[in-house]
């Protein structure tokens, strides 16, 4: 069945195994879901890898149904939280989901689309329904979750409120009368509970269909809104194109596999040459940058950004191929008032670009130490958000010939 071979293609997950394929079968356009929580007014490429998905299905006739989580976000999804998420607000949620649709727009056929906020059903919602809910699943089930189990035994809080979250999101496949559901694998727990309440309200339960994760631009963690690791759909092809050649080396091929509409063939070629040593991993890089910006912005958008960026680090004196570092999270100190910082000598330590700390202080206190072509001559630097915050990426240079790259954090020992 080739429709069956295009929509399984890329996925990691059918559940349950043969129900696509029998959905299929019945001839009948299929309502496909997928919720986007409004944390965040932006939506980012990892949120596209699975827009894509739900494009392909609208190209193969059937219904696309985008749900704003208007209601559910005022809670937060918890999935693979460490701490409980703040509750927005309404004004906070309202103001990210306006943007929503028009960024969505980029990937799906937004007019041919069913366009819902999930307040719809939630916020009338009787206590008498919310108890039927949560007879559907039991504390002991919501603890085979990982991120919950993880907070359970190391003694972090866990709300009562995000046991309802995949409860709440459950229903909406039930309000939508969803036959499949799309999320990345960090929203399996969340699909699955969808195919219990779904049954539980006398519906025939839905397929739960998954994409891989996109990891962000540190290469460590996935792409999100919440930790500012990710690339923006709406950004401009400068910021863009920045970020993507910001990237670890070894994404590469991932990011041109989720990213970009470059066909199959092409990208395993760019593969091979990589692991041949035919294709130098800067150029492999330019290209996935130029590839992902003229999808976004248009034909042409995507070499003009790189010729702007080509000009603003000749200006900076910047090879073109810079290592990339990644550093102990040990660098980075969390002051009294709440706020990160990094420990500048420590970090060109584990950069390789000085020998010792107090070769780093000389080297500061005489001017020869930069930051993205800026003098630094604090020691300790603030840092907004979480390490590494906006310092990924950065890069780093002593004296006249030594440069490194911030690529992210290590990863902890085991």
């Amino acid at each position: 069945m080739p429709a069956l071979r295009t929509l399984a293609s890329g996925t990691v997950d059918l559940i349950p195994d043969g129900e696509l394929e029998r959905k299929l079968a019945e001839g009948r356009p299929l309502r496909v879901k997928l919720g986007v929580d409004p944390s965040r007014p932006d939506l980012t490429l990892g949120h596209a890898v699975v827009l894509g998905k739900l494009r392909e299905f609208q190209d193969a006739g059937h219904q696309a149904v985008l749900i704003v989580g208007d209601f559910t976000g005022r809670i937060g999804d918890p999935s693979g939280r460490s701490e409980t998420r703040p509750i927005l607000s309404e004004e906070e949620i309202d103001a990210n989901a306006r943007t929503y649709l028009e960024q969505a727009g980029k990937v799906i056929d937004v007019d041919a689309a069913e366009l819902r906020r999930n307040s719809e059903w939630l916020a009338g919602l009787e206590m008498a329904d919310v108890l039927r809910l949560t007879s559907v699943t039991t504390i002991a089930q919501m603890l085979e979750r990982d991120d919950f189990q993880e907070r359970y035994r190391a003694g972090r809080p866990i709300s009562l409120v995000e046991f309802l979250y995949p409860l709440l999101q459950g229903y909406d496949s039930v309000a939508v009368r969803a036959d499949i559901e799309l999320g990345g694998t960090d929203q399996t727990f969340n699909l699955l509970m969808g195919r219990e309440v779904q049954e539980a309200h006398g519906q025939e339960p839905q397929v739960v269909l998954t994409m891989p994760l996109l990891e962000g631009t540190d290469g460590v963690r996935k792409m999100s809104k919440s930790l500012d690791n990710y690339v923006g759909l709406t950004e401009p092809p400068d910021d863009m194109f920045g970020k993507l050649m910001r990237i670890p080396d070894g994404l590469t091929v991932k990011f041109f596999r989720l990213a970009t509409l470059m066909p199959a063939d092409e990208v395993e070629r760019i593969e091979r040459g990589l692991v041949e040593g035919t294709v130098h991993p800067n150029e492999a890089k330019r290209r996935l940058a130029r590839e992902v910006v003229e999808r976004y912005h248009g034909e042409g958008a995507g070499r003009a950004a790189e010729e702007r960026f080509d000009l603003v680090h000749r200006a900076r004196e910047v090879p073109a191929d810079v290592p990339e570092v990644k550093v102990p999270p040990s660098v980075f100190v969390r002051g009294d008032d709440g706020r990160w910082a990094v420990l500048v000598p420590a970090l060109l330590v584990a950069m390789g670009l000085v020998s010792s700390r107090s070769e780093a202080r000389r080297l500061q206190a005489q001017g020869g130490v930069r930051r993205d072509g800026e003098q630094v001559q604090q020691e300790d630097l603030p840092v907004d958000g979480d390490p590494p915050g906006q310092l990924i990426g950065s890069v780093w240079q002593v004296g006249r010939r030594k440069f490194a790259r911030l690529a992210g954090l290590q990863a902890p020992a085991d």
